[in-house]
């Protein structure tokens, strides 16, 4: 009955939403709308003097727009279906349709949640935490009496693209994140509480968080101005943007915030009947192999899809990603081979998965020679992570979510702030955004930039643990978090979806 009323209350909110929008929703025109006609002339008896042409409003180009459409549909892809396989082959047989449904089903949750409120309150001007309410149900990304879309500004001066494109590209980061949680707590949790967990975590941490690290006015909103009209400019960012924090893709965004919320889980949920007595081993790797295959080719959307345009940035971001999730496979299962005698494809997926994260963070921030060294480093890491470290935190993380994108993303982001340095092949950041320089070799400094990423880790690690912790618990007051120990017996796919995923 409780359940039924949280979501019968999240249902009337949308009702309401809707009928709000379509009443009173005005739009602001998009840029191009704004600026005057290029002949409308004064009449010759009123102009002393010829009259400058009005300043073009930039428009978006087809190719950048194009790029960030399939870079959505990459990442869509590397969540359905590519994470629920991943996840789907480590779990058992009797398990492996609650993952799947799992995913599935938060990963829809989260983008509705996205349009009703996500987005605005990730990505619109508000305060250093969250933003405001300009985008609500997604007033004013499309104006339907003009026609006409408003633009949202990339990493380069006089180049946008389509804000709805954007807000799309964003709603699949949401939504992978939240469904990448599920991992740590597989086999043993309520569907019910998976999912009333998810609406809290994903308000009150994905989204301030996206708003601490990535919400900024644009290079635009820079052009021509002094140093104290800059300056305020950029008080109007994010917390952790305005500490100069580098996160390309989401190290922090993502991965550190989304691993650190499957440890608590793990903990508050328990760990499965039977861990540590008997073997879980997972019941299909060619799943698992299938799915971090198409995790691998999703994250080119993913991370190069993050330079916003389709540049040279973009190809750094995606020849990086190429190059550190190769080398992580070639480390973990070398480390696996002299350590265990053997290397194996468990080994090999979650070597490719681990560079994929750590390289997220840093994809168009490093160079080349950058990328490997970080792929090579955090295959060894997160095999540690997953091994030795999960022993000393005696916690049941049953698909290793913290061992390897808790893990994997905090080496990332702290490994960006050295290997951003132009005298270790980096292409540095942008250290005046009203001239666009970037900062020079002589002026790097890699300790000051590195305390500066430690800062945002630390954040973020503390930021999702407590909301993680209060949301888990809600949940657990609602509907409770376990299943019964008969029912994990039994297995989730029968017990919560009444189905089996195998029929012989």
């Amino acid at each position: 009955m409780k359940l039924k009323l949280f979501f019968g209350a999240l249902c009337a909110a949308l009702a309401f939403g809707v009928s709000t929008v379509s009443v009173a929703q005005a739009p602001a025109a998009a840029p191009a709308a704004a600026a005057p006609a290029a002949d409308a002339k004064p009449t010759e008896a009123a102009k002393p003097a010829e009259a400058a042409p009005a300043a073009k409003a930039p428009e978006p180009n087809k190719g950048d727009t194009a790029w960030m459409m399939v870079s959505t549909l990459l990442v869509i892809m590397m969540a359905v279906p590519g994470l629920a396989l991943f996840y789907g082959g480590l779990v058992r047989s009797k398990n492996v349709l609650s993952v799947l449904m799992q995913v599935m089903v938060v990963f829809s949750l989260v983008v509705v949640l996205w349009l009703i409120y996500g987005y605005s309150f990730a990505f619109t001007e508000g305060n250093s935490f969250f933003g405001g309410t300009d985008r609500l149900f997604g007033k004013g990304l499309f104006d339907a009496a003009t026609g006409a879309f408003p633009n949202a500004a990339t990493f380069s001066k006089g180049v946008v693209i389509p804000e709805i494109v954007f807000m799309a590209f964003q709603a699949s980061f949401a939504g992978i994140t939240c469904a990448l949680i599920v991992g740590a707590f597989a086999e043993r949790m309520k569907f019910s509480a998976v999912l009333i967990f998810t609406v809290i975590w994903f308000t009150f941490s994905y989204i301030p968080v996206a708003h601490m690290v990535w919400f900024w006015s644009g290079p635009d909103a820079f052009t021509g101005l002094d140093a104290a009209k800059s300056a305020l400019e950029s008080a109007k960012g994010g917390l952790l943007w305005q500490w100069g924090a580098l996160d390309f893709a989401g190290g922090t965004v993502v991965h550190i915030n989304a691993g650190v919320a499957g440890l608590v889980g793990a903990y508050l949920v328990g760990k499965r009947v039977g861990y540590g007595k008997e073997a879980f081993p997972p019941h299909s790797l060619t799943l698992t192999m299938v799915g971090a295959s198409l995790l691998w080719v999703g994250w080119f959307g993913f991370n190069a899809g993050s330079a916003l345009e389709a540049n040279g940035t973009a190809g750094l971001a995606f020849m990086n990603t190429f190059v550190a999730t190769a080398a992580a496979v070639l480390s973990w299962i070398g480390a696996e081979w002299f350590l265990k005698g053997k290397p194996s494809m468990l080994g090999a997926a979650s070597g490719a998965v681990a560079g994929l994260v750590a390289i997220t963070p840093a994809a168009g921030n490093v160079g080349l020679m950058g990328a490997l060294v970080i792929g090579l480093l955090v295959g060894l890491i997160c095999l540690w992570g997953v091994t030795g470290l999960k022993k000393m935190l005696k916690v049941d993380d049953a698909l290793d979510v913290f061992g390897v994108h808790a893990l994997g993303g905090i080496f990332g982001a702290l490994a960006t702030g050295i290997f951003n340095s132009p005298k270790l092949g980096g292409p540095s950041y942008v250290g005046d955004w009203v001239t666009a320089t970037v900062v020079k070799a002589a002026d790097y400094s890699i300790m000051d930039q590195l305390i500066v990423q430690a800062k945002a880790v630390g954040v973020t690690v503390v930021w999702t643990a407590v909301v993680a912790f209060i949301a888990f618990k809600i949940a657990d007051l609602i509907v409770g978090l376990r299943v019964s120990d008969d029912e994990q017996r039994e297995g989730l796919d029968i017990v919560a979806h009444g189905e089996s995923a195998y029929n012989r």
